[in-house]
């Protein structure tokens, strides 16, 4: 396993609005891609994801992704 010099953790979650709405949005696929994309161009790799869900005012929950990125 290849040892990393820094690391960067980037935290994504669902809309409010569409959690409010639907109840539930699902998370913004193109803008995890987007910042995904535009780390890899600086050098970053995805070393760890995780997926998160909690509470979101009181009756609903909202999902988010937690990455971490590590460089070399």
């Amino acid at each position: 396993m290849s040892d990393f010099k820094e690391y960067k953790v980037i935290h994504v979650a669902e809309g409010g609005c569409g959690t409010l709405l639907l109840g539930s949005s699902g998370l913004p696929l193109k803008r995890i891609e987007s910042v995904l994309n535009e780390e890899a161009a600086n050098g970053w790799q995805m070393v760890f994801q995780v997926l998160e869900q909690k509470r979101f005012w009181l009756f609903w929950t909202r999902e988010a992704a937690i990455l971490t990125l590590g460089r070399k």
